[in-house]
């Protein structure tokens, strides 16, 4: 057990999986930000509201000034592409987190699971070395050149990846997903329109075979991409679902980073191929590794030492805290307690209405609150 916890954790290895993942992380993030932009959505969410519900436990974080707003997403996409080019890497991870994790926790009426996911590994990228090669950073400055890295800053990416998986398919084992099929019973008919297969999901066989088939997809991908021989076939089926998934319900670009994000399982030969085509692309000129005078910062004995500690703590963190909803008590899909941020992705829909009857306390009237004046 000690020499598997030292080789996942210790061992050097290749970096090229670690700065794809920065390259294709980069560019969804700046994708994702700049549709968030270009689809007026900073103004829909966060210039004409005027009610906000906030997080327990962050009902310090209020909404800015428009004119802050605005300077908060351009910050984003300039971060984003700090991200994707490795330059000024380190300020852009932090920034970034940063001020996404702001926008997040305005509203909790904003949360998307894909949100909560870009959050975790955009603050993990602040600590790993994702630039220590094909970056803007080691043309400026050689000597941060690695080729190797130790086994944890990448391994730190694959575990995030496969929790969040796993405890999506252990959310759908249960009596309305599994045996009545619901809601996907709902959900398929009026997606009958849908290239190619469309006119299966009339059928509630299909909602059944979908709902067996997407528990049993999300539980084991992980197991089969951490696997040589099923990897290929594993992601194939990771971007068959996403794409499925995507094109049929609204979930922005979730499918998006699901898909490049798995990429990190695949070998190092295969990402040195996707820099080398990168490589092609641009026209990256080739940084030679010069002999290091330096001790890597992540070598140090208590940077070291502090992040097993972290690491350690996180993990065991992101496996309990999706299982708090057993503390509380009634039935989950009803209160909702402990329901976000355990990766129920898509398990329920919910529709209501209400409405608020007003009377002035000095001269009587009565009437009725448009709620869209004041919600959206």
């Amino acid at each position: 057990m000690k020499r598997w916890l030292q080789n996942i954790r210790d061992k050097q290895v290749n970096i090229a999986p670690l700065v794809s993942f920065r390259i294709l992380f980069g560019a969804a993030i700046f994708i994702s930000t700049l549709r968030f932009c270009l689809l007026g959505w900073i103004d829909e969410h966060f210039i004409h509201t005027q009610v906000q519900f906030n997080y327990y436990g962050f009902e310090w974080v209020s909404l800015l000034p428009p004119h802050w707003i605005y300077l908060i997403h351009a910050l984003m996409l300039l971060a984003s592409l700090g991200i994707l080019f490795g330059a000024c890497y380190r300020w852009s991870t932090i920034i970034f987190f940063l001020l996404f994790t702001y926008c997040e926790l305005v509203d909790s009426t904003y949360y998307l699971n894909h949100y909560y996911f870009v959050s975790l590994v955009s603050f993990m990228m602040c600590l790993v070395p994702a630039n220590a090669s094909y970056s803007v950073d080691v043309l400026r400055k050689p000597s941060l050149k690695q080729n190797f890295v130790p086994a944890w800053s990448i391994n730190i990416f694959k575990a995030q990846l496969i929790i969040v998986y796993f405890f999506a398919g252990i959310a759908k084992i249960n009596y309305d997903w599994l045996i009545n099929a619901l809601p996907l019973k709902i959900w398929l008919p009026a997606n009958d329109n849908f290239p190619v297969i469309g006119w299966l999901f009339k059928y509630d066989a299909t909602a059944y075979v979908f709902s067996w088939a997407g528990m049993l997809f999300d539980i084991s991908v992980g197991y089969f991409l951490i696997k040589k021989e099923t990897r290929l076939w594993a992601w194939l089926v990771v971007v068959f679902f996403h794409v499925i998934t995507g094109m049929m319900f609204q979930i922005g670009v979730f499918p998006m980073v699901m898909i490049v994000s798995t990429l990190i399982f695949f070998s190092d030969a295969f990402h040195h191929r996707f820099l080398g085509l990168i490589q092609k692309l641009i026209r990256v000129i080739p940084v030679e590794v010069s002999e290091q005078n330096h001790t890597p910062y992540y070598q140090k004995p208590l940077v070291k030492g502090g992040l097993s500690v972290f690491f350690a703590a996180w993990f065991i963190f992101q496996l309990l805290f999706p299982l708090r909803y057993l503390l509380y008590p009634g039935h989950l899909f009803w209160t909702e307690e402990g329901y976000r941020y355990s990766w129920r992705v898509m398990l329920m829909e919910k529709a209501g209405t209400a409405t608020f009857y007003v009377t002035d306390a000095t001269t009587g009237r009565e009437g009725v609150v448009d709620n869209a004046k004041f919600l959206n």
